[in-house]
């Protein structure tokens, strides 16, 4: 009789455990719930390298993206994004090295993380606080993969330049030449400014810049190779030199330069909404 006793308590014990955590963790996620925003990117994108060292959005493409935005207060937000891209460079457009007359163009695929601070107190939907101007930083990954196009008996196509190896990469010939990975980290850093547009949708201008981890987004590094490494691969012998003067006569000039990696932008407009818990809100017990 002891026994069932016990396990009587026990039982009532354990059922109010139970309510509370579901109450903990309704009010926890009501809370979150404020916090939360989903939305999109729309813009452009752009790169900065060998083929464009310094022009500001030259030869901008288009550019967009998913984001997700946790709020911790409202001056602090915490941001993942997916981003999609394209960027391009060519000499004949930039005329930095117009002789030289290299082209390129890659898709950017992007997983990153940034932390975001509000100038002004900001929360997503309270039209008491209007706007804001932001900074943000952060870091992540992406993918991309160079291509260039090439005529030939009058048909131009576009081909993967990774595996020719333009500038000997993988060649017993230059055995410091590594062959590059098409994946590679950067750190990102940008400004923005935030509005509210009604109380479920906020709106946003950001324009981030992006340093990578590598020197070959536009597969341009180094110094041209000795053109045997390509063992008569016309696609190879067609890209690696295009000068408009002495082209495949260029061994050990400088073709790029290795000593500072690429850059990406994305600037675009962003619009978010509220992640809001409407189930709880439909339950006559919870109004």
């Amino acid at each position: 009789m002891l026994q069932n006793h016990k396990i009587t308590r026990l039982i009532k014990a354990t059922h109010k455990i139970i309510l509370f955590a579901i109450f903990t963790v309704f009010l926890f996620s009501e809370a979150l719930a404020q916090r939360n925003e989903l939305g999109f990117f729309f813009g452009g994108s752009y790169y900065l390298g060998d083929l464009n060292p310094s022009r500001q959005f030259a030869m901008t493409q288009i550019g967009v993206g998913a984001i997700y935005r946790f709020n911790f207060t409202d001056h602090l937000s915490l941001r993942a994004n997916g981003f999609w891209g394209n960027v391009a460079g060519d000499d004949a457009v930039i005329k930095y090295n117009e002789n030289r007359n290299l082209h390129f163009r890659s898709n950017i695929l992007e997983a990153s993380l940034q932390g975001e601070v509000n100038f002004l107190p900001f929360e997503p939907g309270d039209l008491n606080t209007p706007s804001t101007p932001y900074i943000f930083a952060g870091g992540g990954f992406f993918r991309f993969n160079p291509q260039a196009e090439l005529e030939r008996e009058g048909v131009w196509e576009w081909y993967n330049l990774k595996p020719l190896g333009t500038e000997g990469q993988g060649s017993e010939l230059y055995p410091d030449r590594k062959p590059y990975s098409l994946t590679s980290h950067n750190f990102l850093f940008g400004i923005g400014y935030k509005f509210n547009i009604t109380r479920q949708f906020t709106g946003a201008l950001e324009w981030g810049m992006r340093r990578t981890g590598t020197d070959y987004l536009d597969d341009v590094s180094t110094t041209y190779p000795d053109p045997s490494v390509f063992d008569g691969d016309f696609r190879a012998l067609g890209l690696y030199d295009r000068s408009l003067e002495n082209p495949g006569e260029n061994l050990d000039f400088q073709r790029g330069n290795p000593h500072n990696n690429d850059w990406y932008s994305f600037a675009g407009f962003i619009l978010t909404f509220r992640i809001r818990n409407f189930s709880w809100q439909k339950c006559p017990a919870y109004n």
